[in-house]
């Protein structure tokens, strides 16, 4: 017995076009109309996907700046409908830990796929010492940023209070 679901599931979906054409009938559209509503042939694909390739050596954006604008790489910057993301980090110690962090991974991915870019390497490990001064500076003054590192002397910290929101609320940057 052979069981074919492609050719089920295309019937089920031109019986299921064919009531719906018949329960609401559409007014005629011109071509003009349906580009301006991005309408799709029956046949098209639901999504043609594209990363941007990126390039060897690429430059770079701060970690602060690419924190805003999402990433560290000014060649994927793809703003949607031009509308760019310019906002600034306030120049707190939590705020220089989020872009850090984000630096560290986004530097991570990029070597992922160019594992022989010596200088964004070099970049990585910079960002990754920073952090990590940046995260003993957090942790001295607030405590453990993460749960791995909520042992410590006076015990297990992780749920001592306060958390960084209510640090935000009180330093009026909530």
């Amino acid at each position: 017995m052979e069981f074919r679901t492609q050719p089920m599931i295309e019937a089920a979906l031109r019986e299921a076009r064919q009531e719906a054409a018949q329960e609401a009938p559409q007014p005629e559209r011109t071509e003009q109309q349906d580009a301006a509503c991005g309408m799709l042939p029956a046949c098209a694909p639901l999504a043609n996907p594209f990363v941007p390739f990126q390039r060897d050596d690429p430059p770079v954006y701060t970690a602060a700046v690419g924190a805003v604008r999402g990433t560290l790489f000014p060649g994927l910057d793809l703003p949607l409908r031009g509308q760019e993301n310019s906002g600034e980090l306030s120049g707190t110690l939590q705020r220089d830990l989020q872009a850090l962090g984000f630096a560290v991974v986004e530097l991570g991915e990029y070597l992922d796929t160019h594992p022989g870019d010596a200088r964004a390497a070099e970049l990585f490990r910079s960002y990754s010492g920073l952090y990590a001064q940046a995260a003993a500076a957090w942790e001295a003054e607030n405590g453990p940023i993460v749960q791995r590192s909520a042992v410590g002397e006076s015990g297990y910290d992780w749920l001592r209070g306060p958390w960084p929101w209510q640090y935000a609320a009180n330093d009026g940057e909530g």
